[in-house]
């Protein structure tokens, strides 16, 4: 069980800070639930106690894999589908993992796509997702801002 403070990771929208555990009574019934203030996109999500697991969500990982995130951001890539709908699934199927290393996977196989051929409007979207799901983890995990945690996603992938 988390506590207010904690600093998880929600897949699919980020990492955020635990502001608070209540109960809430939604279509009737009363649950408890975790407040997770999400930092990007200033948004703040409810998320039901009791399916913390169902959902993924997990802590942020800890400063020192940092080095090992960028690490997979500066790797090869494996080769993805040439079908645009197979390649978007199996990417889709990465971020829903909520697994920091399977992100940066993605926005690392996205980007170089971008280089090479550009992306679609549905990958760039979601190349946009993940980079954000990435950077909010990682300027978490090592409480630095914003703008440093930019600058060093883009110096791994250049």
């Amino acid at each position: 069980m988390f506590q207010i403070g904690d600093r998880v990771v929600y897949p699919m929208h980020g990492a955020g800070v635990i502001q608070a555990i209540e109960e809430r009574e939604v279509l009737g019934n009363r649950k408890e639930y975790y407040i997770l203030k999400l930092p990007y996109g200033d948004m703040q999500v409810m998320i039901p106690i009791d399916n913390v697991d169902d959902l993924g969500i997990r802590s942020v990982i800890s400063p020192d894999r940092i080095a090992t995130v960028l690490q997979v951001l500066r790797g090869k890539d494996q080769p993805l589908p040439a079908n645009w709908n197979r390649r978007y699934r199996a990417n889709l199927e990465k971020i829903r993992t909520g697994d920091v290393f399977e992100v940066a996977e993605v926005v690392r196989a996205l980007v170089h796509r971008d280089r090479e051929k550009g992306l679609s409007t549905g990958e760039r979207r979601m190349l946009d997702s993940a980079q954000q799901i990435l950077l909010s983890e990682l300027s978490l995990a090592d409480g630095m801002e914003e703008g440093t945690a930019s600058r060093l996603l883009t110096e791994a992938l250049a």
